[in-house]
């Protein structure tokens, strides 16, 4: 059963993996390093899995689940910001926390342009790390959320016929019904009942609501 429209767009309460604690996946050549992470995690509740590669990564077919990843900076082979972009180009983008023994300034912040939740040197406190994934976890959590509600609405968007669109577009960027009617060559009460039909279709409650709507699928600028 679909989320009623209130409950649609308050991500906070979406029930979406509100029962899932998440897992951990770390990337590091060191061993001790990975062994030291594998029980700093594991104290917390968290499920962890041990990775000495990008490639070991990947080769192991990852679950798409509410997740983080824990990524050495300095690699054999490609490096873990590279790897950073590899993934967001696949389109496996889970929240970043990079580690390393040998950052700098201008790497920390190429690493957070390129949206790593946090950037810590080695040797760091327990307590740095655990609220990195904590906060990368949530934001992994948000993530989804936010791609669950979308799916909903485009379900809902794709029942509208072209013109309840059209309209439902005029309307959102202020334009009246009077001048919808004008513009589109149709009689205001036409323009009403189209407008009715996206709100009904949509489950907006209300203009602001569709508005909001419309802008999370990104339909607010256009203008046919």
């Amino acid at each position: 059963m679909s989320a009623g429209p209130r409950d649609l767009l308050n991500l906070e309460e979406l029930p979406i993996l509100a029962d899932v604690s998440g897992v951990v996946f770390v990337i590091d050549d060191d061993q001790s390093m990975r062994a030291a992470l594998e029980d700093l995690v594991s104290s917390v509740g968290l499920q962890v899995q041990l990775f000495a590669s990008p490639a070991e990564f990947l080769n192991s077919n990852p679950p798409d689940v509410l997740s983080c990843l824990v990524l050495d900076v300095r690699l054999p082979g490609i490096s873990g910001l590279a790897f950073q972009n590899e993934l967001a180009k696949a389109g496996i983008a889970p929240p970043v926390i990079f580690i390393t023994g040998h950052g700098d300034i201008p790497m920390s912040v190429r690493a957070m342009k390129a949206g790593a939740v946090e950037f810590l040197t080695k040797p760091f406190h327990d307590q740095e790390m655990l609220d990195a994934i904590h906060a990368a976890i949530e934001r992994d959590r948000q993530s989804r959320r936010q791609a669950l509600l979308v799916a909903e609405l485009r379900e809902r968007y794709i029942t509208l016929t072209e013109r309840e669109r059209q309209i439902m577009t005029l309307v959102v960027v202020g334009r009246p019904n009077k001048q919808i009617a004008a513009e589109l060559n149709l009689s205001e009460m036409t323009v009403k009942v189209h407008r009715g039909q996206a709100m009904r279709k949509m489950q907006a409650e209300s203009l602001p609501e569709l508005v909001r709507m419309a802008d999370r699928l990104g339909v607010t600028n256009a203008t046919s």
